[in-house]
């Protein structure tokens, strides 16, 4: 991918600062599309993983960064969030880093390829989150066309393996948008009611 996925992200993460400020404390232990995270794993993976990709945008290691983060008081999740996306920005604002060779866990990579991949994860993520908390936000379309585009690169195939962090593709819903798609893809389904 030759775009700058720079602005996508910045969009992505806006959303998903608004979205967890509104999380709930009893919230927190609900279950998530993502089957093996509860609202609290899937907040400190959300927050872990803009960590790394800030790390891996200022020219680190991003395998050392470990994609979960604990401590965070219940309370805590929207400046923890909102502290990893203003290293992102510092990280990521030097248009060089763009094309810069960075290692992230899936090899090594020019630094937009690896940004759109964590644009397409964070945007995963958000509709996961989203769907958890009853869906209390109007989403933006246009980061879920762009995360789709990199799934259906960086994922072509819809059968998966175990070492693939995305289980195998589902039918999307009939006049699915574009996270229902996006969702679909990566094997997720919204969270079972009742």
């Amino acid at each position: 991918m030759n775009t700058d996925p720079r602005p996508v992200y910045a969009r992505a993460a806006e959303q998903i600062a608004a979205l967890v400020r509104t999380v709930r404390p009893e919230q927190l232990s609900g279950a998530t599309p993502c089957t093996e995270f509860d609202v609290r794993t899937l907040l400190s993976h959300m927050v872990g993983g803009t960590r790394r990709i800030a790390v891996i945008g200022a020219g680190g290691d991003g395998l050392a960064v470990h994609p979960f983060v604990d401590g965070i008081a219940d309370d805590g999740w929207p400046e923890a969030y909102d502290a990893a996306g203003a290293e992102v920005r510092r990280a990521w604002a030097d248009d060089a880093r763009l094309d810069a060779p960075v290692r992230v866990p899936w090899g090594e990579t020019p630094g937009r390829n690896a940004l759109s991949g964590y644009v397409m994860e964070a945007v995963t993520h958000t509709w996961d989150l989203w769907d958890a908390l009853g869906r209390p936000l109007e989403l933006d379309p246009e980061v879920a066309e762009f995360a789709l585009a990199v799934a259906r690169v960086v994922l072509p195939e819809p059968e998966r393996g175990d070492d693939v962090p995305f289980g195998s593709a589902r039918p999307a819903p009939e006049g699915a948008d574009a996270y229902e798609r996006l969702a679909a893809w990566l094997g997720r389904g919204p969270v079972a009611v009742g």
